[in-house]
């Protein structure tokens, strides 16, 4: 019987071992686990992002890369351009027209739009689409220097410009429209405006913030292909995904302007080079993004300007523009060339190359 008994309660032991033997490798684990979560919860991969264009493009995706810390916010110099606050401007005739030269820059197109009150001229879009908060901001494309350089040679037609045909080729151009007439009331208001909003600029004076900045060049060409990642991802939420733009309220003008197609810029505008595009989206876009918080990396800003400039829109006949060839911009999309390089190349980079011939050529000379 007593030898039973202790049988009993060896075996009740060996139970006791195995369970504890088993709760212990359990906790074992379960911390295993949350340790290996704790590690990898700093860790976020960026999310893929599949998107097709249309007529034959090929489906492209966002690469699954891990999220980088957040840039430092860029410094602004001390000297930098500033705009002269609005509740500067004179009272009396002169300030009416500076106020209605920024009335004309903010909502063109309810003046000149398809819809103008005071002539059909332009295809919707307003001057301030391009030139932001009026012209006034830091490497918004403003004013700052615009009158202080005027009159001066301009090599695109190859004669001395004065700002009032400087500001109709915008018309013609930016604005896909025709030239309004430069002796009326508007023009003169518009070019008051933009005396008054670079009154302190000397002519010839360098600036910090001045129009757009000038990126870096990429080593390689700029990518359509990624930069649809970029659109699709920051962009279209404003401009759509057909790059229509979002037209205001009243159909007048548009809040956001379409990017491409029949009422975008044409193919003359200024923004379509595509060094001053990657420029102005890197400090502007997508909204809320500042030169000293910018939102896209510069080849974010390289690729989705380049995917902006793949796609259809107005054409403007510039047969006579750059009759000197070695003054051709880099990036200029339409041949012919002083050089060898290809027009695919002059257009999207990369252009180390081309930059390096014509110094060549330059010291040669």
């Amino acid at each position: 019987m007593e030898e039973q008994t202790e049988q009993e309660v060896v075996r009740a032991l060996v139970k006791i071992t195995r369970y504890t033997i088993y709760i212990a490798v359990l906790l074992v684990a379960c911390i295993a686990i949350i340790v290996v979560s704790l590690s990898a919860g700093g860790r976020k991969s960026a999310p893929v992002v599949a998107a097709t264009a249309g007529s034959g493009d090929t489906p492209v995706s966002a690469p699954t890369t891990d999220a980088a810390a957040p840039a430092p916010a860029r410094p602004i110099p001390a000297d930098a351009w500033k705009a002269p606050d609005t509740s500067t401007i004179p009272a009396g005739k002169s300030g009416e027209m500076i106020r209605y030269g920024r009335e004309l820059v903010a909502h063109t197109s309810n003046y000149f739009g398809p819809k103008g009150s005071i002539a059909m001229l332009t295809n919707g879009m307003n001057c301030q689409n391009c030139h932001l908060d009026g012209g006034s901001r830091l490497f918004g494309n403003n004013y700052a220097s615009f009158m202080a350089s005027y009159p001066k040679l301009s090599n695109r037609s190859g004669h001395k410009e004065p700002a009032s045909e400087r500001l109709v080729e915008c018309f013609e151009r930016s604005l896909a429209g025709k030239a309004p007439d430069t002796n009326g009331r508007e023009v003169r208001s518009i070019l008051a405006y933009m005396k008054w909003i670079g009154r302190d600029v000397k002519k010839g004076q360098k600036l910090f913030g001045s129009a757009s900045e000038k990126l870096p060049f990429m080593d390689v060409a700029a990518n359509p292909a990624k930069g649809q990642v970029v659109y699709l991802a920051k962009c279209q939420s404003c401009h759509g995904a057909g790059g229509e733009g979002m037209l205001a309220a009243d159909k007048k003008s548009y809040t956001y302007p379409p990017l491409w197609g029949k009422h975008s810029f044409n193919d003359g505008a200024g923004m379509y080079r595509i060094t001053n595009m990657a420029g102005f989206v890197k400090n502007n876009m997508p909204y809320g993004a500042t030169y000293q918080d910018p939102q896209l990396s510069d080849e974010e800003a390289w690729n989705v300007a380049a995917y902006i400039e793949s796609m259809p829109r107005p054409h403007k006949d510039q047969h006579g523009d750059w009759k000197d060839l070695s003054k051709k911009p880099i990036d200029f999309p339409f041949g012919p060339y002083a050089d060898q390089f290809s027009q695919q190349q002059h257009k999207y980079g990369p252009f180390q190359q081309i930059k390096a011939a014509q110094k060549k050529t330059s010291d040669k000379s």
